[in-house]
């Protein structure tokens, strides 16, 4: 029995499965994801999703499950499981007699004297999904059955019946290929034993998500069934079957899954679960190493990336050719001194105000973890000076130093920094003029920048900006501080100081640079802890705040109303230990790992051996948002290795 447990007697009921999901990507973008009983509760649940390069590059759901039935004597058992309006049909959860997740994701079916074994593999850096049958136990021979659904569409999207899919199929070796519709890559469904494949062509009607429902989504779907394959096993045999966008070698395919399933990271501590997670959203297309911000849906963000980037692989692994490659990635695509924060190319949005500023911080990170300050500013001095002066003279969305040396930002109906949720059309959380964040952000950048300039006598830069940082600290506590509070102002515009309690202060007395003193990090950060602290992340907006809502639920609308509202975020707590730590040094390692281990128990549950994206600020605390996120990771990673630097004799 490894570390990540299941309870053996719950696998059966639905209310226990259906909250636990399973992710595996192939690193190159593509991914399998569905629940432990292999019922599809979302619409980025698949088998085979797979980026498309003719559409974008967007992903898209090409298998989306594959139903197993055993045939002995006659008899049918039908071991899968979907929902449809009111009923779950078939209902082949009832054979599952364990799951395990290491080190892929099996699932053990026993239906009277027959025991099958089912193992789901994803390989790497190709788009190929491998399961592999084993038949354990059977007093005689039996026939399985697979059947794959079709669903050949955008993850964001449903399939509906039409009349324009392609019913028809090529036989090819040990299998089939087929496309269902113009543009698409052709799909490869083979098994590594002679078999027949019966051509039954239709559609199933109806097919719910009911987490699609929760959200407010459409949630029913028509997928396509072309047949089903049919193989003969007895006790001891193994079929494999592939799903791939090439024809493969079956005779090779035994070989593959065992190769591949040796390659597998270990799962069995807290640990080794986060570090397999951070692997998982590192994406590697052509040239091109990305971050990925969250699965199932997010894409490349590119805010998420640099906050993320220095966990994911400095934390996690020492990777620094990795976050190198991510830095020199991202630092091609900067245009008129800003990052695109979502999108590619000509879908490219350039409106995020921090996210330049993060660039800095990642870069920072590097730097202090290889001490190759040389490399750093042969590499990345060109941008980070290019950043600060359009920053200084002015860029898109009102961004500009004011006289006073903060910066302001603002754009009507626009939201620009990570709190940027819409609803109803419009921003629920605009923070237009002097944000917090934005502000320490910019402090640190040119700090920062000076300290490069000044090691490798860059002389002009020196002269034009030396004076800057005392202009932004004589500047930076009068019109943050906020007396009455005892915090810091989240944001300042034309009417004054918003004086929310938020968490975006945090970043003042965690940056490496700051602005604040130590006393004015103790009263903030006190105020953080008795209003913003939760077991599973910070919360975005104080309980006291009448605008506070403490769950993260509804459609989408709703959901984003509240996501900076009161929704606790577990990346903010990466930067609420680091402040502690440059304030109590040592004192704060049993704490910090108090905070570690509370997630403990979610590597169990929603997306497994990973971290949500957010929790409700209520308790209880219940997950929300991608099951898997970049950031609440990768700062985990961050603090665990906080703790290890104080925890090292001195």
């Amino acid at each position: 029995m490894g570390y990540l447990k299941f309870d053996k007697t719950k696998l059966v009921n639905l209310e226990y499965s259906l909250k636990r999901e399973m992710l595996s990507t192939n690193r190159t973008g593509g991914y399998l994801s569905t629940t432990i009983v292999c019922c599809n509760t979302r619409k980025y649940h698949g088998l085979l999703v797979a980026p498309i390069e003719e559409f974008d590059g967007d992903n898209h759901v090409i298998l989306s499950t594959l139903d197993e039935t055993i045939i002995q004597q006659k008899e049918s058992f039908n071991l899968a499981i979907h929902r449809y309006p009111g009923i779950y049909e078939p209902r082949g959860h009832k054979y599952i007699t364990n799951f395990e997740y290491e080190p892929t994701p099996t699932i053990i079916y026993q239906v009277g004297n027959i025991v099958l074994k089912k193992e789901l593999l994803m390989l790497h850096y190709d788009d190929q999904l491998l399961v592999r049958y084993t038949l354990l136990d059977a007093q005689s021979s039996i026939k399985l059955q697979l059947k794959p659904f079709l669903a050949f569409r955008q993850i964001h999207k449903l399939s509906k019946a039409n009349m324009n899919v392609n019913t028809k199929y090529n036989v090819i070796a040990n299998g089939i290929s087929t496309k269902l519709y113009l543009g698409f890559p052709t799909l490869f469904m083979q098994l590594d034993k002679k078999n027949e494949f019966v051509p039954a062509p239709d559609w199933y009607y109806n097919i719910e998500y009911l987490e699609e429902q929760r959200r407010g989504y459409d949630f029913r779907e028509d997928l396509f069934v072309s047949g089903y394959f049919e193989a003969s096993m007895k006790k001891g045999d193994s079929i494999i079957f592939s799903a791939s966008f090439k024809e493969t070698s079956t005779v090779g395919l035994k070989k593959r899954f065992n190769n591949e399933l040796e390659k597998r990271p270990s799962k069995n501590s807290f640990i080794d679960c986060l570090k397999n997670s951070a692997a998982q959203f590192i994406v590697k297309q052509g040239k091109a190493t990305e971050v990925v911000a969250g699965y199932p849906w997010f894409g490349r963000w590119g805010r998420d990336t640099f906050i993320a980037l220095p966990g994911l692989t400095l934390s996690a692994f020492g990777d620094t050719k990795t976050c190198k490659d991510v830095l020199n990635t991202m630092s091609s695509e900067l245009k008129n001194g800003l990052f695109p924060n979502i999108g590619k190319s000509t879908n490219a949005a350039y409106n995020s105000v921090d996210a330049p500023l993060w660039y800095f911080w990642a870069i920072q990170q590097f730097d202090y973890f290889t001490n190759d300050s040389a490399e750093v500013w042969k590499l990345y001095g060109k941008k980070m000076k290019a950043i600060l002066k359009s920053y200084r003279e002015g860029v898109g969305y009102n961004i500009r130093m004011h006289d006073n040396g903060l910066i302001w930002a603002e754009e009507k109906g626009k939201a620009l920094t990570w709190m940027d949720a819409i609803a109803y059309g419009k921003p629920v959380t605009p923070r237009a003029g002097y944000a917090v964040d934005i502000n320490a952000l910019w402090y640190n950048a040119v700090c920062y920048t000076l300290e490069l300039a000044r090691k490798f006598k860059d002389t002009v830069f020196v002269k034009g900006w030396k004076d800057i940082p005392a202009l932004i600290e004589r500047s930076f506590l009068p019109t943050f501080w906020c007396e009455e509070r005892q915090h810091l102002a989240d944001y300042v515009d034309e009417e004054g100081q918003n004086i929310f309690t938020r968490p975006n202060q945090i970043f003042a007395a965690s940056l490496p640079y700051t602005a604040i003193t130590d006393e004015v990090k103790y009263k903030i950060m006190s105020v953080v802890e008795r209003e913003l602290l939760t077991p599973k992340g910070i919360r975005t907006l104080s309980p006291k705040n009448p605008s506070y809502i403490g769950r993260y639920e509804g459609d989408q609308p709703t959901r984003d109303s509240v996501y900076h509202q009161g929704t606790a975020w577990p990346w903010l707590l990466g930067y609420y230990v680091e402040a502690n730590f440059k304030l109590y040094g040592e004192a704060f390692v049993n704490l910090a790992e108090q905070i570690i281990n509370n997630f403990g128990e979610d590597m169990t549950y929603y997306g497994i051996g990973s971290v949500s994206e957010v929790y409700d600020g209520d308790p209880p605390q219940e997950p929300g948002g991608c099951i898997s996120q970049a950031w609440s990771v990768a700062e985990l990673l961050r603090i665990v290795r906080m703790i290890e630097h104080y925890k090292k004799p001195k």
